[in-house]
């Protein structure tokens, strides 16, 4: 358990230039409190328990904000920022060198049964607000926008928007390995406004040209 608090402190150092010292981090960072609180209670889970994990997962999201059932399998090196309002499924599979935001859902589409949540690669993004919801994958180096819905499986190095979410980068530069930059990725909505404005500026242009053609033929005609 020492070590791993020891890891979680660094991976947290690395990737929040907020954070200063050690002792900010271990009193004041609620995404630590619930991973460790989850670490307790996954090991209890895997114990055929029920209640105690569910009242450990219970009282961590009236501390955290964050809400993680025991029963959702954690990598190593997993960090969530502010943390408040993300919820990580029974199902969910989460691989190693992870970045969550407030407000992430790692959710169910319905009521099914058995593997319903999603199953996330190594060295993935997960900008505020997005939506990650059924038995889907997204793969290794992957990033997701803020705000994005995605329903549908992802391979590796990849980003998506958009709701529902797209792919908009694959393959073509490959993501690093932790990349925090995820404010700055492609707007295929504002990219298509741009489409139909430059569109519509050729049609105006063309019928400028149309209507000068049509004024000098009538003065030719009137001479």
């Amino acid at each position: 358990m020492f070590e791993f608090l020891k890891e979680q402190i660094q991976v947290i150092k690395e990737r929040d230039p907020a954070a200063r010292t050690t002792l900010e981090i271990v009193l004041a960072y609620p995404g630590l409190h619930a991973i460790l609180f989850h670490r307790v209670a996954h090991w209890l889970y895997k114990k055929s328990l029920v209640v105690i994990p569910r009242l450990i997962s219970h009282l961590s999201r009236f501390l955290t904000g964050i809400e993680i059932h025991p029963g959702a399998q954690i990598g190593r090196r997993f960090f969530i920022d502010h943390g408040m309002g993300v919820v990580i499924g029974e199902t969910t599979i989460i691989g190693d060198n992870v970045t969550l935001f407030q407000g992430v859902s790692l959710g169910g589409t319905g009521k099914e049964k058995g593997k319903r949540h999603p199953t996330i690669g190594n060295n993935v993004v997960i900008a505020a607000g997005a939506k990650v919801l059924g038995n889907i994958t997204l793969g290794d180096n992957v990033k997701v926008g803020a705000g994005a819905v995605v329903l549908s499986s992802v391979p590796h190095d990849c980003t998506v928007v958009g709701v529902p979410g797209r792919i908009v980068v694959r393959d073509g530069k490959k993501v690093p390995p932790i990349d925090l930059e995820h404010a700055d990725l492609p707007d295929p909505v504002a990219e298509m406004f741009d489409c139909f404005h430059r569109r519509l500026d050729r049609l105006e242009n063309k019928l400028h040209d149309l209507e000068h053609q049509l004024e000098k033929e009538d003065v030719l005609k009137s001479l």
